[in-house]
């Protein structure tokens, strides 16, 4: 299995990843590769989240040859993919292709730049659209979101999140890239939620973007810039 414990995350070291986020961090990439690749990531990310995390079953098949016992993974109808506009849409794509009957909610969350970070390493975070589907005490719920630096708009996107499921089988936070900082809030705001990521960098720089990171996701991949 290539979903390592570190402490305050769980690191997913399978070399496809790895070699995803590596072409990701390029400034060279362009828009359509770096789009292209963030959907290629969340398709890895979510088979080895099934590989990990989920349960799986021995049933009868029968071949066109004779009867025998197979094995199939449990829960993959009961699953909740909430994506956090907008960076995550191309990441959740490829999530989809791994759950492809997962029921889908979006949250449209995002910091305020222009206030900048506090003193504790936080911003004020404006959410502008939540649209949840029913959660049930069966589903795991995956709430996709490619960068996690200070992990303030995490927290603030997971509040709601509670607010509309009192009960889940699981609850994972995953991202391609995250900050130590931004995992050690979330970790703390919502213990009960797993955080899984492909890369854990070295720090936040003054404005509170992640080092070495691959930049604005949302910019990227939507070429905003």
């Amino acid at each position: 299995m290539t979903i390592e414990d570190r402490d305050d995350a769980y690191l997913i070291t399978h070399a496809l990843a790895t070699d995803t986020l590596s072409r990701l961090r390029d400034v060279d990439t362009e828009q359509v590769a770096f789009r292209k690749g963030l959907v290629k990531l969340g398709r890895i990310c979510g088979y080895e989240i099934i590989d990990g995390a989920m349960e799986t079953e021995y049933v009868p098949v029968e071949t066109p040859l004779a009867e025998t016992t197979g094995e199939r993974v449990k829960g993959l109808d009961d699953v909740v993919i909430i994506n956090v506009l907008r960076a995550a849409t191309p990441f959740v794509e490829g999530l989809l292709k791994a759950f492809p009957r997962a029921k889908q909610g979006v949250i449209s969350a995002g910091r305020d730049e222009a206030a900048g970070m506090t003193e504790d390493g936080e911003f004020p975070i404006t959410i502008d659209y939540v649209k949840l589907p029913e959660i049930r005490p069966d589903d795991t719920v995956i709430v996709a979101d490619p960068m996690l630096a200070t992990g303030s708009t995490m927290a603030a996107v997971l509040d709601h999140v509670l607010d509309e499921a009192d009960d889940f089988e699981d609850l994972f936070v995953l991202s391609a890239v995250s900050a130590p900082a931004g995992l050690v809030r979330v970790s703390e705001a919502v213990p009960e939620a797993d955080l899984l990521t492909v890369a854990i960098d070295d720090r936040l720089d003054d404005d509170g973007f992640i080092v070495p990171g691959l930049g604005d996701a949302g910019d990227r991949a939507f070429r905003t810039v």
